[in-house]
């Protein structure tokens, strides 16, 4: 769990909130349907219509990376590793194929499959850079879904507002109403500047940044497994990988 984020999001309520009861405009003035169809789900709208379905699909499911990142630990990866090119010295690598079953991950099971199977290094770095690149982008490409709607929001705010005023002109006959509509008004831009500051640009960057730490993880894995399949020693390898975790 990224309990960074959790704060985040909770110090982010919590100054929306307080500060609008401190310049005394209330909790309620925070509150309105006609804002929230028109930045939310306007915003939803035009990201719908910018991004393929297959992306969208991706970014839904990286979302909840924001609060639970995926759970690769380097340190866990390089014993393993070591332990693997343990077991490749004493047994060769066809001693290696027992592993693939137990291997999860799916990157790391294919490149030791290439290893198995006595591929060159060359063909290795090449084979596992093309998935390593091929899936950041698709991942990146996710993230800038969120980005996206940061862009979209605080322009559908000013759209909000200017319909607000719009209303507000339409009853310059009754005075009374003029302050609760020019008030309401505004709440469509808070909504719009509030939700791309506070949560949509900063959800992309945090996505950025678990893609970038994913992808520094699959290089490393690939000089493991290179390193494997050239019989380097074990400590070799682990001093070199260790590396990698600055």
């Amino acid at each position: 769990m990224d309990i960074l984020s959790i704060i985040g999001l909770l110090l982010a309520l919590f100054a929306i909130i307080v500060g609008a009861v401190l310049k005394g405009a209330g909790i309620h003035a925070l509150i309105s349907s006609a804002a929230f169809m028109i930045v939310i789900v306007g915003t939803v709208a035009a990201i719908c219509v910018q991004t393929p379905l297959s992306v969208m699909r991706r970014a839904l499911v990286m979302l909840p990376w924001v609060f639970r990142p995926p759970t690769h630990i380097p340190e866990i990866q390089i014993r393993k590793i070591c332990e693997w090119s343990n077991i490749s010295r004493k047994q060769g690598l066809l001693g290696l194929e027992p592993q693939l079953g137990r291997e999860p991950d799916i990157f790391l099971r294919k490149g030791l499959q290439l290893v198995v199977d006595g591929s060159e290094p060359d063909v290795i770095r090449a084979t596992l850079e093309v998935d390593l690149q091929a899936r950041e982008a698709a991942d990146l490409r996710a993230a800038k879904v969120f980005e996206g709607m940061g862009i979209y929001s605080p322009t559908l705010g000013i759209i909000g507002a200017v319909l607000g005023l719009m209303a507000v002109m339409q009853n310059l006959a009754d005075p009374s109403k003029l302050g609760h509509g020019i008030a309401a008004a505004f709440t469509a831009t808070v909504y719009g500047i509030g939700l791309a500051n506070l949560l949509f640009l900063p959800m992309a960057n945090k996505l950025k940044v678990v893609v970038q730490r994913r992808a520094h993880l699959s290089e490393m894995l690939i000089e493991g497994l290179i390193a494997i399949a050239q019989g380097e020693n074990p400590r070799s390898i682990e001093g070199r990988l260790r590396g990698y975790l600055h």
